[in-house]
């Protein structure tokens, strides 16, 4: 599904990014991207659809190659992966089902995408959408009433209605509070399990990795190291620092139940990680018992 290789992005003036990745993603994966500040988590996500250009390095989505591609290849590539923003990202004074409706631009043709027409059974889908994600009786209001975890499910309805094959979370819940950071993981975990859609999600809380990846990739000054294949582990919802209930309660998307996850992250007694990537050193990020709580990040590891 993802296959990047020899990644570099060098900023003018500034460090480098990335530094030498290579990452292949499989359909259906659930994918975490654990890194602080700075790590290259937000770069890599926007070169996998071509929201920014490497200086070297090869990435494709399938059979298409976004590095290099022609306009109209670029515009195919990204009408397959939906994005979810740190920020949002959505038009303020349009309405819930008008930033919804932004998801089919595009699948649409030009002119219709000028106009902003949309076929009728597009807005029926994308009140369909709203409903799974629990905002059913506001397609009408505003976006910029909305509180900050209903204008991130407006996001992911969005990306919802493009179709993905893969969505690409840049720091989801950097923006809500701890309650309502889990309310959000748990739709990208259950578009992800009931929809069959690959899902990379970049975070830095090492507990959210722990929860809801199916496999954490550490970066860290640019470069990564995988966690290897999975292995089975008891799916456990961490704390949140406020020990509070989400003020948002949970709506379902399908009915589906919970079930035991599954994730490896293994190392040593230094915490590093079991099988470090090929060019470069291992990448620390602390070390996860399958059923235990994360050892915190040493000194020389953040």
């Amino acid at each position: 599904m993802i296959r990047v290789r020899g990644l570099r992005k060098d900023y003018p003036g500034g460090p480098r990014a990335l530094d030498g990745v290579d990452l292949d993603i499989g359909p259906g994966e659930f994918v975490a991207l654990i890194g602080s500040s700075g790590a290259g988590k937000s770069t890599l996500l926007r070169c996998l659809n071509g929201l920014v250009t490497p200086t070297a390095g090869e990435v494709r989505i399938g059979d298409e190659a976004v590095i290099g591609a022609s306009p109209e290849a670029l515009r195919r590539v990204r009408a397959r992966i939906g994005f979810v923003f740190q920020q949002f990202n959505l038009l303020r004074r349009l309405t819930v089902l008008e930033n919804t409706l932004l998801g089919r631009l595009a699948h649409a043709s030009r002119w219709r995408s000028l106009v902003g027409w949309f076929e009728p059974a597009e807005v029926s889908k994308a009140h369909a959408i709203l409903i799974r994600v629990g905002l059913d009786g506001l397609a009408g209001r505003r976006v910029d009433t909305l509180s900050g975890g209903q204008q991130q499910r407006v996001a992911i309805a969005r990306a919802l209605l493009q179709e993905p094959a893969v969505v690409l979370a840049d720091e989801p819940m950097s923006s809500l509070d701890p309650a309502l950071a889990h309310t959000v993981m748990e739709f990208l975990r259950r578009i992800n399990e009931e929809d069959g859609i690959t899902v990379v999600a970049s975070l830095h809380v090492l507990e959210l990795a722990q929860a809801y990846g199916r496999r954490v990739i550490g970066l860290s000054r640019g470069r990564g190291s995988t966690t290897g294949r999975p292995a089975p582990w008891t799916r456990r919802r961490p704390r949140v620092s406020s020990g509070a209930p989400p003020r948002e309660p949970r709506q379902p998307l399908g009915g589906l139940g919970g079930h035991p996850g599954s994730h490896r992250l293994v190392g040593g007694g230094d915490g590093s990680l079991a099988e470090p990537h090929d060019r470069g050193p291992a990448i620390h990020v602390g070390l996860l018992a399958p059923h235990g709580p994360a050892r915190p990040l040493g000194p020389g590891e953040r």
